[in-house]
């Protein structure tokens, strides 16, 4: 029976006739139990959100497109990867991406000084591949069992709920590795204008791995062709005034218009073993690879150029993994890619549930065949065409799914040592925080130094101490303006205000004076 395409129905797909008042008895009640529609309506009301994610959890999205080309610098890709989706000039590879702030809660300003997470799923012929990584190309620390006692001293307190800049800057005084991401988090570059005009990286180390089975270790960048903006605390703060959404807006206004933002896709290659040259270690998060040495080299471009029809069923549910790779990509042993492979895709279980890649934004847009059933939420059967249905389990002679042909030789690296529990070798924790800090022009330099004494100036002497010295091995300049900031700086009042937000803990105090009295009614 035909319908008018606008009918209101309940999930069962009866038709609603009455959606402004429930059953009664009489007009003003009391309500029966039978009222089938509302407890419809109000239960699915009550479960509508699910678990926030741990970390970047205020997120934007959109789809687009990766187009590849073919080479890599003036090389064919081929050389170095066997990955379909780069082979050949021109291909196309859909896409959608998400932008995100990392320590922030879902509804937070998108202002606050914080790195921003840069996720990108690729659905290749080939299944999935997730590029999954941030603004900034370095990390805060090189080991992935530090990573909860991180994001929880950036956290709010747990007795106040308040985020605290000493509790920020106990953690990272008590951690050197993390003094080049400090640098770079309380410049200007710690609060990109938007997410069109921010860079991106992949920030882990990994491999590639050719049709003979040999691999190089790989870098991945993305370089906005909108250019690059960033923000002032003073410019972030009054644009926080009247909008705590503008880059999600900026985003998904940009592409309404047609004005589809592009982002060229750059590769560093470095053979893969220790590199006993060089003063860092490749695999060390912490570091950047120079360019000087290792140059960055396009492989392809990606134009975003449509919205999510639903920004829940989309956005909110898109689901990325760092250990979602296609053949002729690798992991290498960076030790937190070796963790984040693990977390990523367990955290998206715990939000989404057991079948979160049956979901629409999540599965591949190829032919799936598993032998895996069952969980919350399964929406079908993972079955081969012509698969025996009675047969689940892998290897069969009645018919089940069989293994597929390896399509090049398989990357063995020899793998020798003791286990141990030990830092690497080549931490060096501040020289690539100098080179960065003499490479900020001078009113980068002045808003980082401004930046840092506006919150270290309020936290524990031996913090404050311990900083200073970190930003004097640095560079003579970064430790000297630093000191003498924090030496002018009276530390009167609380820590526990977001970074950043420099008269945070005059607010509480604020709101009681401004307030305009009222009688009650």
């Amino acid at each position: 029976m035909a319908e008018d395409d606008n009918l209101l129905t309940n999930r069962q797909g009866h038709p609603i006739t009455n959606n402004q008042n429930i059953r009664t008895v009489g007009n003003r009640g009391p309500a029966t139990l039978e009222n089938y529609d509302f407890i419809e309506k109000i239960s699915h009301f009550d479960r509508e959100r699910v678990p926030e994610r741990v970390v970047h959890a205020r997120g934007a999205g959109a789809h687009g497109v990766f187009e590849a080309y073919g080479t890599v610098g003036g090389e064919p890709v081929a050389k170095y990867t066997r990955a379909k989706l780069f082979q050949e000039k021109g291909k196309r590879t859909p896409v959608f991406v998400r932008f995100s702030t990392v320590v922030h809660g879902n509804h937070s300003p998108e202002t606050l000084r914080d790195p921003r997470g840069f996720a990108v799923k690729f659905y290749t012929e080939d299944g999935n591949w997730d590029l999954v990584g941030n603004n900034l190309k370095i990390f805060f620390i090189r080991d992935a069992v530090k990573f909860p006692d991180m994001i929880h001293a950036f956290k709010p307190d747990p007795l106040t709920n308040v985020q605290d800049s000493e509790r920020f800057f106990d953690f990272c005084a008590s951690s050197p590795e993390s003094f080049h991401m400090v640098t770079f988090v309380y410049s200007p570059w710690g609060i990109p204008a938007n997410y069109r005009m921010m860079q991106g990286s992949g920030v882990n180390t990994y491999r590639w791995v050719n049709p003979e089975g040999k691999a190089v270790l790989v870098k991945y960048h993305w370089e906005p062709k909108q250019g690059i903006k960033n923000l002032t605390q003073k410019e972030a703060g009054e644009i926080q005034a009247t909008n705590f959404n503008h880059a999600t807006q900026d985003l998904y206004e940009a592409i309404a218009r047609g004005d589809f933002p592009e982002w060229e896709l750059l590769v560093q290659i470095m053979s893969d073993d220790e590199h006993p040259e060089l003063d860092f270690d490749p695999l060390d998060d912490t570091k950047l690879w120079p360019n000087d040495r290792f140059p960055w080299l396009p492989v392809g471009r990606m134009t975003l150029n449509r919205n999510p029809d639903d920004y829940f069923t989309e956005v909110e549910q898109a689901a990325f993994g760092v250990g979602v790779l296609v053949d002729g990509l690798d992991f290498s042993d960076d030790k937190m890619l070796q963790g984040r492979t693990f977390s990523y895709s367990d955290t998206q279980r715990h939000r989404a549930g057991a079948n979160y890649l049956q979901l629409p934004i999540n599965a591949p847009k190829k032919r799936v065949a598993t032998n895996q059933s069952g969980g919350l939420m399964q929406v079908k059967v993972d079955r081969a065409p012509g698969q025996n249905p009675h047969i689940n389990y892998e290897p069969s002679m009645l018919g089940g799914l069989v293994e597929a042909k390896q399509p090049g030789k398989e990357h063995e690296p020899f793998v020798q040592g003791n286990l141990v529990r030990r830092s690497i070798d080549r931490q060096d924790n501040t020289k690539q925080a100098g080179e960065t800090f003499r490479n900020f022009e001078e009113w980068e330099k002045a808003e980082l130094i401004a930046n840092l004494v506006g919150d270290l100036s309020r936290c524990d002497e031996r913090i404050r101490t311990r900083m200073m010295q970190l930003a004097a091995e640095a560079d003579e300049e970064y430790g000297r303006r630093l000191s003498e900031g924090l030496a002018h700086a009276a530390k009167d009042g609380s820590s526990r205000k977001p970074l950043g937000n420099r008269k945070g803990d005059q607010a509480p105090g604020d709101a009681v004076r401004k307030g305009h009295e009222a009688e009650p009614y």
